[in-house]
């Protein structure tokens, strides 16, 4: 390599040094707090136990125009097979559009049932924990790469795997409304890999699919569904 050469590589290394380090203290941060006050970040969730040593975790929050009587059974039915997740359908939803309506068929929820995570019901969520009107646990656990789901509380774990939540904690708020704050904790092996794979995709990837959540609820309880 030439000294051209030599200076490119390192003002290039230094350009990515540099932008990896702002991502890290102030861009990150912030994907993984969006709309979420302090009080909120910091408070302990039920559901959090059932992650106890994560390596990752997301705090995201908004106000929802309608009490949480309302809110609720937008929740309730949630699910591949189901209502869908109200976010980008073509990514999460094999491109069937989420119910603008509540459906009775799927108002009917309890704790261990699965909630397809995918159309062919190849994976799924476990509702792990569930307080009427205030909270609502989804876990996924997964072995990699290729997302064949183990049983969490076996007490082993495979070599490669992701174990997380997320979970939808619901309070009244102010003129009827309803705050509504989601948490997502993950603990996955081996770290070499999957941190990598968080920082740069999953992360932004989930506040995304999570905005766009909080979006389609609001517009929903607008409509008065």
């Amino acid at each position: 390599m030439g000294t051209d050469g030599f200076v490119r590589g390192r003002t290039w290394g230094l350009v990515a040094v540099t932008s990896l380090a702002a991502h890290t203290a102030f861009i990150r941060p912030r994907l993984l707090t969006w709309g979420a006050s302090s009080d909120e970040v910091t408070r302990a969730y039920p559901g959090d136990e059932l992650v106890p040593n994560a390596d990752g975790s997301s705090t995201m929050a908004t106000t929802l125009p309608a009490p949480p009587t309302e809110v609720w059974p937008w929740l309730l039915q949630m699910g591949c097979n189901r209502a869908g997740w109200y976010s980008w359908d073509r990514f999460d939803n094999g491109g069937q559009r989420s119910a603008d309506r509540i459906v009775r068929d799927w108002q009917s929820l309890e704790v261990g049932q699965h909630l397809d995570a995918v159309p062919s019901g190849d994976a799924w969520f476990t509702v792990a924990v569930l307080d009427t009107q205030k909270t609502l646990v989804l876990r996924s656990a997964l072995v990699l790469p290729f997302g064949r789901p183990f049983d969490p509380l076996s007490g082993t774990a495979p070599g490669s795997y992701v174990d997380s939540i997320w979970g939808f904690h619901l309070a009244p708020a102010a003129g009827g409304r309803t705050r509504l704050v989601v948490r997502t904790r993950s603990r996955s092996r081996p770290r070499l890999l999957t941190r990598p794979m968080d920082v740069l995709f999953w992360e932004p990837a989930h506040l995304v699919m999570q905005s766009r959540q909080f979006h389609n609820l609001c517009m929903r309880l607008r409509a008065g569904g």
